[in-house]
């Protein structure tokens, strides 16, 4: 089993609307997946809530029982665990990436968010996890993804290729529990989520944190 966990200092970076987003696509692409929402807010549950019986599965848990929540998901046969974490970079988001193979942090293209870049990552080096970042939110038109990508180019730091757009889609088809490849799968929401799904590269068998590093190496441009 993988195990995908999204932190971010940053409120509003977007961790819930790519985890709900790749856990769909994951489930689609035929892995067995659990999306375990451990906000108190249960944005992304709520979001899959809408679905009703439909896949992917949604579970609330509290992150004190992630070290038990986990080891369940395997033993239930899961392929794919994807943890949906509050704004915060706290002791929940230390057990969150530390459960995890691969931590993602959203962030968007503001001063605002790059500006709580540094405390995500302290967090993951506490985890020792080396984190995949996602510009989220990218404005058609403008530098803004170029500068973050220059801003976030430091130690221990990954980029992935693939960014995000602020698209409609990705905000609407929540509305039906659905995502942006379901709502139109010929959308650039739809496409962009595709993309990055293949970027991280998430592995179908066995699977080791060393391997797990080399992977997300292969995301550097």
């Amino acid at each position: 089993m993988f195990t995908i966990a999204l932190v971010c200092q940053k409120g509003g970076a977007g961790k819930t609307t790519i985890a709900v987003h790749l856990a769909v696509e994951a489930q689609q692409r035929g892995y067995r997946t659990l999306l375990i929402d451990l906000d108190p807010q249960a944005s992304a549950a709520k979001v899959l809530d809408r679905r009703g019986d439909q896949p992917p599965d949604v579970t609330t848990e509290h992150p004190a029982r992630l070290d038990v929540a986990v080891p369940a998901a395997e033993a239930e046969g899961y392929d794919l665990v994807v943890l949906d974490t509050a704004p915060q970079a706290d002791q929940a988001a230390l057990r969150a990436a530390r459960a995890a193979d691969l931590v993602l942090i959203p962030v968007r293209p503001s001063i605002v968010d790059l500006d709580a870049v540094q405390a995500t990552m302290d967090v993951c080096q506490l985890a020792k996890r080396q984190p995949v970042f996602i510009l989220n939110a990218v404005p058609a038109q403008g530098s803004e993804a170029r500068e973050a990508r220059e801003v976030i180019s430091i130690p221990g730091a990954t980029v992935s290729p693939v960014a995000l757009g602020d698209r409609k889609a990705f905000r609407i088809a929540f509305n039906d529990g659905q995502v942006a490849q379901e709502l139109d799968p010929k959308s650039k929401a739809a496409a962009e989520i595709t993309a990055l799904f293949d970027a991280l590269n998430i592995p179908t068998g066995s699977h080791s944190h060393t391997a797990t590093i080399e992977r997300v190496k292969e995301l550097r441009p």
